[in-house]
């Protein structure tokens, strides 16, 4: 099988198991697999700006942007309190960075926001199950 080949075969096969983890998954899940999405991009971002394929940087990058844009949307400010608004601030400060970095090629500003997606994405993993299955319950 050729490069091309092998590449699409693997981007199709992506597709599906990304739209299978999806359809299966709950709210804390779903919000695992966007952060996760979220850091592969930067990833990506990164690597393409050492490799200095400018295009692929700027398409990768402006996947994290709107992947955080959309965690940054699920936000319930008015239920989420304190925590949902230092969330949403940082989320925005994210995204200027991001920008930031797509503006000057710097890996140092991808490398501050993965870091701080990576410490939102512990926190998540560390809810405790019961929480996860009744979120209400937290807040009562």
């Amino acid at each position: 099988m050729s490069y091309p080949a092998t590449q699409n075969a693997a981007n199709h096969y992506s597709q599906v198991d990304t739209y299978t983890g999806v359809t299966g998954a709950d709210s804390h899940r779903l919000v695992l697999m966007l952060l996760n999405g979220a850091l592969s991009n930067i990833a990506v971002a990164r690597g393409s700006i050492e490799r200095g394929d400018i295009p692929a940087k700027g398409e990768a990058i402006g996947h994290a942007i709107s992947i955080v844009n959309g965690l940054r949307g699920s936000l319930d400010l008015e239920v989420g309190g304190e925590l949902a608004e230092n969330l949403d601030s940082l989320y925005d400060y994210m995204v200027r960075r991001l920008l930031d970095a797509n503006l000057h090629g710097d890996t140092s500003i991808l490398e501050e926001v993965s870091g701080l997606l990576h410490e939102i994405k512990e926190g998540w993993m560390a809810i405790p199950p019961e929480v996860r299955a009744n979120p209400a319950a937290a807040n009562s």
